[in-house]
């Protein structure tokens, strides 16, 4: 009997529809290749959640995100609501729904594609190899630190950090290197910040925990002198919420292409986890089948090995990738010279044509 899994399917606006069309075709390829099933159930957020509700998170839609714990999502925003109340546009809908959850840690990786070497502003030979996993500590330190106060001559921002915040990502991190390289490299500003300090301290002791695990420490500066010199150094970044913010866009242009890139906002093990691509809803060329689709595809593969521990159905999706760009196709916004340009709904057709043939090493 195959194992089924709910998931929680949230399209959104923009190519959010037709990129997450895409994302279903690969599961049903993982449903034929690895004896399981998924059962989706289908909700609103966003500018959809206003079309149907009149507000960006309809209470049903949390309401099946908080009985099903795993959501995948796609885009949200559209231009056609933009003369609206900015505390109901579309883009509330996400924060609510991760404050609802109780999302603190974002985990966004970075790989480069050998097939999309030239994107890159940076020499191929840096960026060959480049696989990196981000974990960004979401709900704490200098973005909602009390106090914050601005006068006319002053103004103060609060950096504030307790160590269960602290163990909660670290765990995160740990766990997430334990499934990599097992190597862990945590940035702060120790040398400066007692935040960092303490920081420091905790990640140190939570590190006796997981000793497989190869810990260093890496001040924010050289960190972010260090991803464009040697980036390939990395396996897994934990950081602080500013600092994370930061480094996170940093090493997304690595590669070369934000349509590449998924990412994840998960809370406590075993609990509500949100994937979707780093990218926007990109009004301007929805319904005309040119978005690329490999984003929410790879947030599938976060899905299946960080929320159903299915590893080796990730790597088939990972692989499939790979191969289907090795072959030369492209959508518009990776296409070379020389490529073959297709369409969102032919590229989604080619990767799931490749999940069923891929061939994988042992997990």
């Amino acid at each position: 009997m195959p194992t089924n899994h709910t998931i929680v399917v949230l399209p959104g606006d923009g190519i959010g529809p037709e990129i997450m069309d895409q994302a279903v075709k690969v599961l049903k390829a993982v449903e034929k290749r690895f004896d399981t099933t998924f059962t989706l159930e289908y909700g609103a957020i966003g500018g959809a959640g206003i079309d149907e509700a009149g507000v960006p998170l309809p209470d049903k839609t949390l309401a099946l995100a908080k009985r099903v714990k795993v959501i995948l999502l796609g885009s949200v925003g559209d231009y056609k609501y933009d003369t609206l109340d900015p505390k109901i546009r579309p883009e509330q809908g996400l924060l609510q729904i991760r404050k609802a959850l109780g999302l603190f840690a974002n985990l966004r990786p970075v790989k480069a594609y050998q097939a999309l070497l030239h994107t890159s502003t940076l020499k191929p030979e840096i960026i060959d190899g480049i696989d990196m996993l981000i974990v960004r500590e979401l709900t704490g330190g200098l973005y909602f630190g009390e106090p914050k106060i601005r006068t006319e001559t002053n103004a103060v921002d609060s950096m504030t950090y307790n160590v269960e915040e602290i163990d909660r990502i670290t765990r995160v991190a740990f766990d997430a290197a334990m499934k990599r390289g097992k190597r862990l490299c945590s940035v702060d500003k120790a040398n400066v910040l007692k935040t960092s300090q303490l920081w420091r301290d905790k990640v140190e002791r939570i590190a006796k925990d997981y000793p497989d695990v190869d810990l260093s420490h890496m001040y924010v500066d050289n960190a972010a002198m260090q991803l464009v010199r040697n980036p390939k150094q990395f396996d897994v970044m934990l950081t602080g919420n500013t600092f994370g913010d930061i480094l996170s866009d940093e090493a997304s242009m690595l590669t070369g292409s934000l349509g590449m890139l998924p990412s994840a906002s998960m809370g406590a093990t075993g609990g509500y986890a949100i994937y979707e691509p780093s990218h926007g809803s990109a009004p301007d060329i929805a319904k005309q089948n040119k978005a690329n689709p490999i984003a929410q595809i790879l947030s599938v593969a976060m899905l299946l090995e960080y929320s159903l521990d299915m590893p080796q159905a990730a790597r088939a999706i990972e692989q499939a990738i790979a191969d289907t760009l090795a072959a030369g196709k492209r959508t518009v916004d990776i296409a070379e010279p020389g490529s073959t340009i297709i369409g969102t709904t032919e590229m989604g057709d080619a990767i799931a044509e490749q999940v069923l043939s891929a061939q994988l090493q042992t997990v």
